[in-house]
């Protein structure tokens, strides 16, 4: 099952992973891997990327990003094939997220002369991007008839476990995931409270923002590290964030 219908569908810079993902995960189908241990396996890939970083590996560190973004696209693939749709896979995947974010900086911070708190403005930078694109994304996926609804517009209240998953493990992933991200979405909520009420979004405007994504942005990173321009990442994310402004300027201005 598509994450949308197919009149929603549009072109996601981010999600260039999704063919190899999706490849992936059909040579798992019939096995017994979950989608949790494919979760597990692009944590594993994040972790040799930081590694690399930090012994200036730089081709292995892009290479490794790049093979976290194809198998991040994979456990939701999965997911689908299997028919096996959680809440826990849902949340651990964003909650390593977020901390392989954290880890992929403090390691550019390490090998190069960026001092540490410009470096947590870069990661808070990246965390409001990636969440102005999961915001207007979330809303596209549950206003798409047929699409993907897993995730929701508002997440203030924990949700009850599928079948097959723990309620256990899914308020502990739940409680985690509103600690690390809660902030990110009350600022996003309130720079663009009415976003919920617009029927659609134009697949130009979804195209245009799929640039904040979290796969785009680990390109870019993947991209200037062997490039031999660390010192210019943490900056560069820092100044993409203008674009916050300017695409919820867009969507107020446009989409309605």
């Amino acid at each position: 099952m598509s994450k949308l219908a197919a009149q929603d569908k549009f072109l996601d810079l981010s999600d260039y992973g999704r063919t190899f993902g999706r490849i992936f995960a059909l040579q798992l189908k019939n096995t017994r891997f979950t989608p949790i241990h494919v979760t597990l396996l692009f944590g594993i890939s994040g972790l040799f990327a930081i590694y690399c970083i930090l012994y200036n590996h730089y081709v292995w560190a892009a290479f490794f990003i790049i093979l976290k973004s194809i198998i991040d696209a994979a456990d939701g693939e999965l997911a689908r094939l299997k028919k096996t749709p959680s809440y826990s896979g849902r949340y651990l995947d964003s909650i390593f997220d977020i901390f392989l974010n954290f880890g992929f900086l403090m390691a550019i911070c390490y090998v190069s002369s960026t001092s540490f708190w410009f470096t947590i403005v870069a990661f808070l930078a990246i965390q409001l991007q990636g969440t102005l694109y999961n915001y207007y994304y979330v809303i596209l996926r549950t206003k798409s008839i047929g699409g993907d609804s897993t995730s929701k517009i508002f997440e203030y209240k924990t949700p009850k476990a599928l079948p097959g998953e723990s309620q256990q493990v899914v308020t502990i992933l739940f409680g985690i995931y509103t600690i690390v991200y809660g902030a990110f979405d009350k600022i996003i909520h309130f720079l663009d409270s009415d976003a919920y009420k617009v029927k659609t979004f134009p697949n130009w405007f979804m195209t245009l923002l799929s640039t904040y994504g979290l796969g785009f942005q680990l390109l870019i990173i993947a991209i200037m590290l062997p490039l031999g321009w660390i010192e210019f990442i943490v900056p560069f994310f820092v100044v993409y964030s203008v674009f916050i402004l300017v695409l919820i300027g867009i969507r107020k201005t446009f989409i309605s």
